[in-house]
């Protein structure tokens, strides 16, 4: 179930005096099971992209292709697109309207046209994958701490059972526990169900410690693409774009700047403590 983007262009306000160019001729495929991250300044497109691969954009120009088939074709059923490839927007607390966090997490399917009790089922096992406590099932949505509020709007898009999760930002304003519980959430639910996972993020740490391929957007256009250590290798040419490489990379250049023989493209923590105790153990 691919998703390709053909020469895609998007803009803002056509043939007035304020149009703007909010994505350039971006090509993409993104493949069934992967697990991507997207960054880029303010600005660069992340969120247009995201919001083309389901169809809430129209194109301005190019086309886009969901498991084969033109969803600007007159006979694609958007709908139906948008149950197969998710969306959890960036403070996904707004998307919740319901009186209870279960009923919440039902209209999805409901609105899907399955029957009530295949709609219970479905918000069952979609907040049970998101360890939602289960005394708070009846609770009303507003009354949740931020980290229940993400899990419970993770949890409504799960439930209609995706192909693809996008999640733009789902860690913002979140203290560093809550962040740590979402990502490991989503990191577990990937690796269980092998769903596609596009993770749009503002932190090269969560980004460095959870995906496998980076899509680089800069001024609509797509930037770099390729893998975690790919990407972060070329710091000169990110930076240039006011974006950076994960804390430990930094430290790992400057070790190797002051004559360590270290591996300059470590990107998480756990991978530097390797390699300062192997450096460690050279040195003893």
């Amino acid at each position: 179930m691919s998703l390709i983007l053909d020469n895609v262009t998007y803009k803002y306000s056509t043939n007035t005096a304020y149009e703007i160019t909010a994505l350039d001729g971006v090509s993409l495929k993104i493949e069934d099971g992967e697990f991507i991250g997207i960054i880029g300044h303010t600005g660069s497109g992340k969120s247009t992209l995201i919001q083309h691969m389901n169809g809430l954009l129209k194109a301005t120009s190019g086309t886009i292709y969901y498991n084969g088939q033109d969803i600007y074709d007159k006979d694609y059923d958007l709908k139906d697109l948008r149950t197969q490839v998710g969306m959890v927007f960036q403070y996904p607390e707004h998307q919740l309207f319901e009186t209870t966090v279960f009923e919440d997490v039902k209209f999805g399917p409901k609105n899907q046209g399955l029957d009530d009790k295949e709609a219970t089922l479905r918000a069952y096992e979609a907040l049970q994958a998101v360890h939602f406590p289960e005394d708070a099932y009846d609770q009303s949505p507003f009354e949740l701490s931020g980290g229940q509020k993400r899990r419970a709007a993770i949890a409504g898009v799960l439930a209609m059972k995706p192909a693809v999760l996008i999640l733009d930002e789902p860690t913002a304003g979140l203290d560093p526990k809550g962040r740590g519980e979402i990502l490991h959430l989503i990191k577990n639910m990937h690796e269980k169900k092998g769903n596609t996972i596009i993770l749009v993020s503002h932190s090269m740490e969560d980004v460095a410690n959870y995906v496998d391929r980076i899509i680089v957007m800069n001024d609509a256009k797509v930037y770099m693409d390729g893998s975690v250590k790919e990407v972060f290798s070329r710091i000169d040419e990110l930076e240039a774009i006011q974006l950076a490489v994960p804390e430990v990379t930094y430290l790992m250049r400057e070790l190797k700047r002051m004559g360590y023989n270290v591996n300059e493209s470590v990107t998480t923590v756990e991978e530097a403590k390797r390699e300062i105790l192997r450096l460690k153990g050279k040195l003893a």
